[in-house]
């Protein structure tokens, strides 16, 4: 009877262990995705129950970790990238300092049938999408609540203020909004609701995205149906980082060097179609030949935190849209 009684607590106390395994919990924007099996082998490595709380778009996510930066809703945060990373600094969200996990390149991609089909010519930079043969065909991303918009906001304040490039930014919007562009809430709408090249097959030929999307768009023998524009690009870097006022922060720790760690480094591309920040990992085949990154890369050395508001306020002038 006694070792009935003791296998029982036994039991018991197993369960109750179980039970209360410690849960570290991770906020990340729409687009995060991570599989079961790399889930499994974090919790079966750190001893923590992984939890994921999705936030919107980039933006979105950004406001929403500011207003509830005294109790937050997570642990830690993935996907601030160095656009609206300077919010998150200055508004004091981040508890120490933000580490690079990945990067990808925003540029424009084009539905290569359309393109055929209507023997139209491809643009070959993205300044060209003004003219009036590209008339509501392009769709972007708002800058407000959209990283990528964003991203592309800074690089043309960086490519069009050189003297020889006319005509200014806000003139080179205005032609953009006159010649029928479309301002989508967020990359996911833009690319997957209203690009005709991806499996939304909506009705702008061309869309505000990134240098590797087009390895994700090939017919059935392996040919790229897309074709990203290469030429003068921004370079998005995305962080992870520990919350203010974390819970755990020791379970927040463990996983920001999971992220870091090869084989979460080496689903990325795969996953989230980025590149790992760990340069020694092997990029997937088809990103060898179809997810060329950018050509040229502008915007680098722009000082975001300080103009942002400001292109914000230029951007939403001339769209007409809030803030």
């Amino acid at each position: 009877m006694k070792r009935f009684i003791a296998i029982v607590l036994l039991v018991l106390s197993l369960s109750s262990c179980a039970s209360t395994k410690q849960k570290v919990t991770l906020v990340a924007h729409d687009s995060f995705a991570i599989s079961d099996e790399l889930i499994a082998e974090f919790e079966k490595s750190s001893g923590y129950e992984l939890e994921v709380v999705r936030a919107g778009d980039v933006g979105g996510m950004t406001s929403k970790l500011v207003l509830t930066k005294d109790s937050p809703i997570a642990d830690l945060v993935y996907g601030i990238d160095n656009t609206f990373s300077p919010v998150a600094i200055k508004n004091k969200v981040i508890d120490g300092n933000l580490t690079a996990i990945d990067y990808a390149d925003v540029c424009f991609n084009v539905d290569l049938n359309y393109f055929a089909a209507n023997n139209l010519e491809i643009p070959s930079h993205w300044k060209e999408l003004t003219d009036p043969k590209y008339k509501n065909l392009t769709v972007i991303e708002n800058p407000n609540t959209s990283s990528p918009g964003l991203a592309f906001l800074a690089a043309t304040y960086a490519y069009l203020t050189n003297p020889q490039d006319i005509p200014e930014p806000i003139g080179w919007w205005l032609q953009l909004r006159d010649n029928g562009v479309k301002v989508a809430a967020s990359w996911e709408d833009a690319y997957y609701t209203d690009f005709s090249g991806s499996t939304g097959k909506g009705e702008y030929p061309i869309v505000l995205s990134y240098s590797s999307s087009p390895a994700y768009e090939v017919d059935e023998l392996g040919k790229p149906k897309t074709q990203a524009l290469l030429r003068d690009c921004f370079r998005q870097t995305e962080y992870a980082g520990l919350l203010t006022n974390a819970k755990n922060k020791t379970g927040a720790k463990a996983f920001i060097e999971f992220m870091l760690g090869e084989n979460f480094q080496k689903a990325l591309p795969e996953s989230m179609y980025v590149y790992p920040i760990n340069s020694s990992v092997k990029l997937p085949k088809a990103w060898e030949e179809n997810a060329k990154p950018a050509t040229s890369i502008v915007g680098d050395e722009l000082d975001i935190s300080a103009n942002r508001d400001k292109w914000l306020a230029d951007f939403n002038w001339v769209f007409e849209v809030a803030p």
